[in-house]
């Protein structure tokens, strides 16, 4: 691994949607590396009015794109990382790597992207414990409901969200079967029994795997022991030879930031922890998610006005005249100073209101058609709504809602600010116009963050959660 004084950053990561994009984000930054997040590769000019940086991430959306237009959006990122001179490219998928062959391919960006990592190791991070998902003699299992001492663990595929996915379904829990169904034919795996104290029999392990030239390998990971145990095998590796190509959540950011800090090449930075004050004008949230934590998380958010958005009427006939009122619905309360929640309603997509089943099937199939279409109408809707009242905090749930609406914004960058719960972070958006530069930004995933999440984000949270886990 480049020593982090060098030039040039060491660490490039790209996220395959903004909320996974910023949680390694803080990550990063938490471990004291300079980092900055981009909406699109840098040219020569943004670099150098960034300064020096230790570590540098794109935030994309390849988690919703079909494999050629995912192909010609990673040979660009690939492309542009190595001409920076990384020695770790990471492809940061979601911590459940909910993907598919036709939608989001990680097999595809592995193909991709390994032409510009010429390390005979691709390395697959399977688990991230701080999230609880873990990664089990290559099976993923992972956490559901809102509650840390009520949550349930289920085998992906079981799992009572992402096995329901109206996208990529997770139907498979083998994560070398998932990705074989993707393109990669040869995935080897190491267990969690080969995490040996002096790494001897890790190595031994890995060297016998690489001998039939796999296109990847997977890491079983079941504590934090586990990530430092690969993170030494991640810098070895890219110490020694080319760039090396890492996969996985966040993790493979916690694994690398422990072998820096065993290496004693921390970073300059200080970082130590900063809690998020309460907010000084009125927060506007918008949910498009639709999994069950976030509606636990909208159902607490008593200090909002809450504002229904009905995804039939935002993606049908009269869409424009819709988004039009509800903008003025949010629009209005913003300006007399009150917190404001936005919300595509659950009712919609599950035909609670059909009065047979004829009925519902159809309202059902016509909610599901809706989908790939809401989060660009949620884009619009956010445009919208930032370009007639200024805000300093604002909140977006939803991994493909925050893709689309921050892509959506004349904005370039973000960069961490401050933590909220595990995997959820607050950032400050970087812009060229001073109506949206410095606003403070909140990210997240359908499945991430504590029962009151959006009461946190209005009052502050003292808590650091990075240190909880």
């Amino acid at each position: 691994m480049r020593d982090i004084s060098g030039d040039g950053p060491a660490y490039g990561f790209y996220g395959d949607d903004f909320t996974g994009a910023t949680d390694t984000l803080a990550h990063l930054a938490r471990a004291g590396l300079r980092t900055m997040l981009l909406f699109a590769p840098p040219d020569a000019a943004r670099l150098s009015l960034l300064g020096r940086l230790d570590a540098v991430g794109i935030a994309g959306a390849a988690r919703t794109m079909p494999p050629q237009v995912q192909q010609q959006e990673l040979a660009r990122v690939g492309a542009a990382f190595a001409a920076l001179g990384v020695s770790v490219m990471h492809y940061k998928v979601c911590s459940t790597f909910d993907s598919a062959p036709q939608t989001g391919s990680i097999g595809v960006a592995i193909r991709t992207l390994r032409e510009y990592c010429a390390n005979p190791l691709v390395a697959v991070v399977g688990g991230q414990p701080n999230l609880r998902r873990y990664c089990v003699f290559g099976e993923l299992f992972a956490a559901a409901g809102a509650d840390d001492h009520r949550q349930s663990i289920y085998r992906i595929d079981r799992h009572p969200t992402m096995s329901r996915h109206p996208v990529t379904p997770m139907n498979e829990a083998d994560l070398r079967i998932h990705l074989q169904r993707q393109g990669l034919e040869n995935v080897q795996s190491i267990d969690w029994r080969c995490y040996a104290d002096d790494d001897t029999m890790l190595q031994t392990e890995l060297d016998s795997r690489l001998e039939s030239k796999p296109d990847a390998v997977l890491f079983d990971v079941l504590d934090d022991s586990h990530l430092r145990a690969i993170g030494r095998v991640i810098s070895r590796h890219a110490n020694s030879q080319a760039p090396l190509l890492a996969v996985g959540a966040s993790s493979v950011a916690q694994a690398y930031a422990s072998a820096l800090n065993e290496a004693g090449e921390r970073g300059e930075v200080n970082v130590a922890p900063v809690s998020l004050a309460r907010a000084r004008g009125p927060v506007f949230v918008l949910a498009g998610s639709l999994s069950p934590l976030t509606e636990v998380q909208i159902a607490a958010a008593q200090s909002y006005l809450r504002v229904e958005l009905d995804p039939l009427k935002m993606t049908g006939e009269g869409a424009a005249d819709y988004l039009a009122a509800r903008v003025a619905a949010i629009v209005g309360p913003l300006r007399d100073g009150r917190n404001v929640l936005a919300f595509t309603t659950r009712r919609a997509v599950h035909a609670a209101d059909a009065t047979d089943v004829t009925d519902a099937a159809k309202a059902e199939g016509e909610a599901r058609r809706a989908l790939p279409q809401l989060a660009h109408t949620c884009a619009s809707l956010l445009r919208e709504v930032l370009g007639k009242v200024r805000l300093q905090r604002i909140g977006i749930a939803g991994g493909d809602t925050s893709s689309f609406a921050i892509r959506a914004l004349d904005a370039w960058g973000l960069s961490y600010f401050a933590p909220l719960s595990a995997g959820v972070t607050v950032c400050r958006l970087h812009a060229d116009s001073s109506e949206l530069d410095g606003m403070e930004i909140m990210l997240k995933g359908g499945q991430m963050g504590d029962a009151n999440l959006f009461e946190e984000l209005l009052n502050g949270h003292a808590r650091d959660e990075a240190d909880k886990h």
